[in-house]
């Protein structure tokens, strides 16, 4: 039974392992291929020419991914930031403070995450264009820090296990709230903040619906929109395409692979407080 049981684990890693690794390989063969070449090859064939860069040059300049990152790069900047200190001060007033409908108000939070957001947009619509943001990249901002109760919990799943004894002796100390959450909780709550910036991050970055309607400007596209600038009604380039989803997944990946030893500590952590 136990050769049975290892020879099932490791046949489903290789299948899971293939399943995950063939779309990017079939992407990545895509990306150098010539327009008559992808259609006429099949997705598993090999390109003719691995030093084929035309459709890479093509998507920076027609698809404009260089701007569409400096755009990313300003509306993942403030979200984030926003996010991380908008999250943590409401989740130390939630968890250290006790008022008059406390778990209402979380109950509410918790009722909100349900709500799917595209039954809200037309609401949501006439606030942004009412606050003057429409077309501008702070209509994007104000909606990704405002819509984010996922990083209220994780904080407060984090500050859970903080003693509040550290508050009690800071308070002897003279200090004041904001200052203990500045000086004594916001430091603690490092793997918080990375798990945080990785999943507020990585949602922001893959965003298409909200910068589309949001910012419909040509000079306001980020990384989602300017992909699809090839996809046309009557084709569609799909290796320049390629060639922009490789662009837009090298940036993911190597802030992942640089922040994946707080990652799993921040959701180990925050499974067991």
């Amino acid at each position: 039974m136990s050769y049975v049981a290892k020879s099932v684990k490791y046949v489903t890693l290789v299948l899971a392992a293939i399943i995950t690794i063939l779309p990017i390989t079939v992407i990545v063969m895509a990306s150098f291929k010539t327009h008559q070449e992808f259609y006429a090859s099949s997705p598993l064939d090999a390109p003719s020419n691995w030093f084929n860069f035309d459709n890479y040059v093509m998507a920076f300049t027609k698809g404009l991914m260089l701007q569409g990152f400096a755009n990313t790069a300003f509306i993942l900047l403030f979200s984030i930031t926003g996010t991380i200190f908008i999250g943590s001060m409401a989740a130390y007033a939630i968890d250290r403070f006790e008022f008059r409908f406390k778990k209402t108000t979380v109950a509410l939070f918790l009722l909100a995450t349900l709500v799917p957001g595209v039954t809200t947009q037309v609401a949501t619509f006439q606030v942004v264009h009412s606050l003057g943001l429409y077309n501008t990249r702070w209509a994007a901002i104000a909606l990704f820090m405002g819509t984010d109760i996922v990083s209220i919990y994780i904080f407060i799943q984090f500050m859970r296990g903080i003693p509040k004894e550290l508050d009690e002796a800071a308070t002897l100390d003279g200090a004041n709230h904001f200052t203990i959450y500045r000086k004594i909780i916001f430091p603690l709550l490092k793997p918080a903040i990375a798990t945080v910036v990785i999943i507020k991050g990585i949602g922001v970055y893959n965003e298409f619906y909200t910068p589309f309607l949001y910012m419909p400007g040509r000079n306001l596209g980020v990384i989602s929109t300017s992909l699809f600038r090839f996809r046309g009604p009557f084709s569609s380039q799909w290796e320049v395409i390629a060639a922009g989803v490789i662009i837009v997944i090298i940036p993911t990946l190597v802030i992942f692979l640089f922040l994946q030893r707080y990652i799993y500590n921040g959701f180990t952590s925050g499974a067991t407080k």
